[in-house]
């Protein structure tokens, strides 16, 4: 092995590792390995930047502004409304609901089209009395699923038919995935809605008589201790069992009160900064033992209080927050957080917010909604829209011509979506200086820092080195059982990093593996692309299923229980079909 193989090997390790640990935005890992990797000489000057002016990221970014125009179309809220007149099973609600997820998926990138689909989800939850956990966990599932149908679902796609294009000259064609991706795709929306119910069954909560029960959402706040209150001359430690309450901080006269908690005792006028349930909350509250901390204006006017949830694209991940000026410009006050791994140091104030965590925003209705917007989170109501929404059919009609051009290989797809999103700025449906500012920007710059990186994977022969080495240990006489192998590793990996992440790394990889066995690399890739999307087991894998947790209010176990089943049957099923078609 080469000194460049082998920092090669390292440098990806080390990118592999920081992708999973998400301590460091995702931009910042992957800019900086790609600078270590000019460092290490692993590619040219010329090559640091290549990858921002990559077909596939170029389309990327087109697909991400047509989204946003089709956001707007507010489909999914007629589907609720549909679900709301007609009397389905919950089985039919889910399969539905997942299924137009899954649709709209192949269009479009799996963030998009579970962003679209969640609020319209909520609605038919709270309509129809289903349990929120028998709905979002499925619809995350079908945005996965769907994206491996189509060459633009989702970007690992893109970057799979890039790899196969420079082995071959010719890239995969629009439906090419579909002849695997889509019977898996079938299969697993019908798995997962059947599962669903039985996982996730309706439990009646007797203390709420005729409300279904999916478990409370945990919530962190910080509450006020008021005079007369049943708390005053507890111990903390007794608030647990006393009161349902999870004590961080205790605060008086504006200091910090340090002490076992066998010791400290609350009195009237503390703060308490405290983690329990949000009907614990809630019934406090009613009894005036927990009152919230009032600002000036807010005794003065009746609030909105409206949910919100951190997207990946947001602005405000890795914020604390104190320092979010988009609400407290608009008087807009965060009085409650759900995290989905809450790391309490300091007071609320100084509490950092990630991907998936929940807010709780009192203020004016249309002051949140502004806020919301700007900052890149999604209400988990219905908020008025503070932009024209989109009720033309034209958008629709013009986005259905770029896909055409593309299935008919008029033109290539950045070409196609090029003039779609020309089309759409023409009509006035896109204002592209807007929408530009409103891009998940860190995935793109993550895409374009990581194909030089993968080309090197290629360049340097560290792709053979691996592909012979695990070549040394399965014979490869039989193509089966090479794609066997590279299927297993890329569903390996994308629990772990992105599937972006995991195509980037493996296309090389099984292109090599592919020309030691001296057979075509197509089934390989196609391996790669469904494995890299094939991402039921954590809640961490992709931000789908972040999302989907932190709304959800599932565990840990709850992905592993329900994605298991799926993730053993999408391995055989899609090892089936590559060799029905592929091999």
């Amino acid at each position: 092995m080469t000194f460049d193989q082998a920092s090669l090997l390292i440098l990806l390790l080390a990118m592999l590792v920081l992708f999973s640990l998400e301590r460091f935005r995702i931009e910042v890992v992957a800019i900086s390995g790609l600078l270590a990797g000019y460092a290490l000489h692993l590619y040219s000057a010329e090559q640091v930047f290549s990858g921002f002016a990559s077909p596939v990221v170029v389309t990327v970014v087109e697909i991400l502004l047509i989204v946003q125009v089709l956001a707007r179309a507010q489909l999914f809220g007629q589907l609720a409304d549909f679900f709301v007149r007609a009397r389905f099973s919950n089985t039919a609600v889910i399969a539905t609901l997942s299924g137009a997820a899954g649709f709209i998926s192949i269009f479009m990138n799996d963030i998009g089209a579970f962003s679209i689909a969640l609020p319209a989800t909520l609605r038919v939850s709270a309509a129809l009395a289903i349990p929120k956990r028998q709905l979002i966990m499925p619809i995350s599932f079908a945005a996965l699923l769907g994206g491996i149908v189509s060459l633009i679902g989702t970007p690992a796609n893109m970057l799979v038919s890039n790899a196969w294009k420079e082995a071959s000259g010719t890239g995969f064609r629009l439906f090419d995935f579909a002849y695997v991706g889509l019977p898996v795709a079938t299969v697993g929306i019908v798995l997962t809605a059947w599962f669903a119910p039985r996982l996730f069954p309706n439990e009646i909560d007797e203390a709420l008589s005729a409300e279904l029960a999916s478990p409370p959402r945990r919530r962190i706040t910080e509450r006020r201790i008021p005079a007369g209150s049943s708390l005053i001359g507890a111990r903390l430690s007794d608030l647990p069992d006393r009161f349902s309450l999870q004590p961080h901080t205790l605060v008086r006269n504006d200091k910090f009160v340090f002490g076992m908690p066998e010791k400290l005792v609350v009195e009237a006028g503390d703060l308490l900064l405290a983690e329990a349930d949000d009907t614990v909350f809630d019934g406090l509250q009613t009894s005036g033992t927990l009152l919230p901390q009032r600002r000036p204006r807010a005794a003065m006017a009746d609030l909105d209080s409206v949910e919100a949830v951190v997207m990946p694209e947001s602005t405000l991940v890795g914020s604390r927050l104190h320092s979010l000026e988009v609400f407290s410009s608009r008087d807009v006050t965060v009085s409650a957080l759900s995290m989905r791994s809450p790391r309490i140091e300091g007071r609320f104030a100084d509490l950092q917010l990630s991907i998936g965590d929940i807010l709780v925003l009192e203020g004016e209705q249309k002051a949140i909604a502004e806020a919301l917007e700007e900052c890149e989170c999604l209400p988990l109501a219905s908020q008025p829209p503070s932009r024209m929404s989109v009720s033309s059919w034209q958008p629709f009609a013009i986005f259905a011509a770029g896909v055409a051009a593309t299935a008919f290989e008029l033109v290539t797809p950045d070409l196609a979506f090029a003039g779609v999103v020309l089309a759409l700025a023409l009509l006035n449906y896109l204002n592209i200086r807007q929408a530009m500012a409103d891009l998940n920007w860190p995935i793109i710059i993550m895409l374009g820092a990581m194909i030089p990186i993968g080309s090197a994977v290629a360049t340097t022969g560290t792709a053979q080195v691996i592909a012979a080495a695990l070549g040394s240990m399965v014979s490869l006489a039989e193509p089966t059982t090479g794609v066997a192998l590279v299927l297993f590793l890329s569903m390996l990996l994308t629990p772990f990093v992105n599937n972006a992440t995991v195509a980037i790394v493996m296309s090389p990889i099984a292109v090599a593996f592919a020309a030691t066995g001296h057979q075509s690399p197509s089934a390989y890739l196609i391996a790669v692309a469904a494995g890299a999307s094939l991402d039921f087991l954590t809640p961490f894998g992709h931000h789908n299923n972040t999302l989907a947790m932190g709304v959800g209010s599932y565990r840990f176990s709850d992905f592993l229980k329900a994605g298991a089943p799926l993730t053993v049957v999408s391995y055989g099923l899609t090892l089936l079909l590559i060799y029905l078609f592929w091999l």
